[in-house]
Order: structure tokens, then C-alpha cells, then sequence
């Protein structure tokens, strides 16, 4: 598999949290930043997919977000939703 290397810098301290996250799920530092790498973009592109649709359509009612929620087993933050 081909690989792209890259050099990031954090704040020490989110660096420190960073390792420990990755150290208490039992994956390796490259494997936990992909996999948040990975989420945040499958959350936008949600996000933009959702946007658009509500475009079109309309705004989602609290009642189809919360059976979205169950449907989906997830829980989506108060915030980043009307």
C-alpha cells in the first residue's frame, strides 16, 4: 500500500492527549490520526450532503433528525444541527 508521509505539529498538550487516545484504543499513532482524519471527513461530507438537501427540500424537523438518530444508532450534537 502506498503511503503519504506527513509531518504535522500540535500544542504540546493536545499532542499528549493525541498519544493517549491512540495508546488506550491499542492502534498505533498513524492508525488513530488517520481514522480521525477519515471521520472528520466523512462528517463533512455528510454535512455538505445534508446541506444541499435541505436546499432543496427543507430543513429537517427535530422528529426526522431524532429518527435519523435511532435509525443510525448515533447521536449527532445539539450544535451542529438546528
Amino acid at each position: 500500500m502506498k503511503v503519504d508521509k506527513i509531518s504535522i505539529s500540535f500544542d504540546a498538550s493536545l499532542g499528549d492527549q493525541v498519544r493517549d487516545a491512540a495508546r488506550r484504543s491499542g492502534a498505533g499513532l498513524s492508525s488513530w490520526l488517520a481514522a480521525a482524519a477519515a471521520a472528520r471527513l466523512r462528517a463533512e461530507a455528510l454535512e455538505k450532503f445534508l446541506d444541499g438537501w435541505e436546499k432543496k427540500h427543507a430543513t429537517l424537523t427535530p422528529a426526522e433528525l431524532s429518527q435519523a438518530e435511532r435509525e443510525l444508532g448515533l447521536k449527532v450534537p445539539k450544535k451542529s444541527r438546528p
